[in-house]
This record gives C-alpha cells, structure tokens and sequence, in this order.
C-alpha cells in the first residue's frame, strides 16, 4: 500500500534538500519526490518574517491588490530592490506602512541602493508621503517584499477599526457565548 512519507534517503542516496522533500514511496525499488519550492522561501526567512503579514488599506493598489487583501512579505538583505516589485515602506512619521510598486531605482557605485515608488491607481508617484525632505527610499525605510496574498481576508480588521460599535458587538457575543457554554 502507498503512503506519504518524509525521508531523508532515497535508494540509499541523500535527497538534494532534505528538510525541504517529501517522497512519495511505492515500492522499494520506485519511488517519486515531490519538490515543495515554496518552502524554500521559508526556510530562509528568519521567525519575523514567519508571521509578519499585512493587509491593504486603500485602494491605491487596485487592481492589483483590493482593499482588505493580506500580504505575505519577506525581507532578504541580499536580495537586490528592482523596478516592478511591490514593496512594503514605512517612512518617518507616519505610523502605517505603506504597499506600492517600484518605479525607478537608483544603485551607486558604493552599493547604495534609492528608489521611487507608486502606487498603481494613483496619478503621481509617493514622494508627497515620504517623509519632510526625502525625495527617495533606502533599503532601510522597506519593511517587506509581497510574495503572496490572500483576497479581502484582512477585510475583517479593517470592518472592525472602520466601525468600533461592530466591533464591540461581536466581543460581547463571544463573551456571552463563553458564559452560556461553561460546564
């Protein structure tokens, strides 16, 4: 009978990653690996970028994020910024990250790094949102890279902060709830 396993070996053999394989064993002698590339991903990310999602305030990503999309972000050092990623920037002074597309960057001879950024649905490009006097971003103002996204789950908080009554209703229904159902 055929399982799903987690091996370390195949036919005696290391696998070429084998934290990230899982073999599909058959027989003794047949045997198929199923590559999960995603999970490298994870493996190089350190437990921040585990868990640090973010959702989308605004439109000014439509039509490529709507309002209420969760983004998965990672934030690897060595990895170059290029024009037509989309990062996550937090600039001075303001207090919500912010998630719109690179537009031009600018690499030094030195291995500074400087970009302009957009969003998609607006007219002119962010330097109004930097802070006072920044006319462009350093690596060090990008909180995270969107590598993934769930539609309108943040959809949730946002109704929450938008509507505070709503809010309350729903933690006094599960308060009630955990009253009603105690043994």
């Amino acid at each position: 009978m055929k399982s799903l396993c987690y091996c370390g070996r195949r036919g005696g053999k290391q696998h070429v990653n084998p934290a990230l394989a899982f073999t599909y064993c058959g027989s003794r002698n047949t045997s198929k690996m199923l590559q999960f590339d995603f999970l490298d991903d994870l493996r190089r990310m350190n437990m921040r970028q585990y868990v640090y999602n973010f959702h989308i305030n605004s439109g000014s990503m439509e039509p490529a994020f709507q309002r209420g999309d969760l983004l998965f972000l990672t934030n690897y050092e060595q990895e170059p910024i290029r024009a037509g990623e989309i990062v996550v920037f937090k600039v001075e002074g303001r207090d919500i990250p912010i998630v719109h597309r690179v537009m031009k960057v600018h690499e030094k001879e030195d291995g500074s790094v400087k970009f302009l950024t957009k969003g998609d649905n607006n007219n002119v490009d962010d330097r109004g949102l930097y802070a006072n006097g920044q006319a462009w971003l350093n690596r060090k103002d990008v909180v995270g890279r969107a590598r993934g996204y769930v539609p309108f789950i943040g959809i949730v908080t946002i109704i929450m902060n938008d509507y505070p009554k709503f809010k309350y209703a729903v933690l006094a229904g599960l308060g009630i709830f955990v009253l009603i159902h105690r043994e």
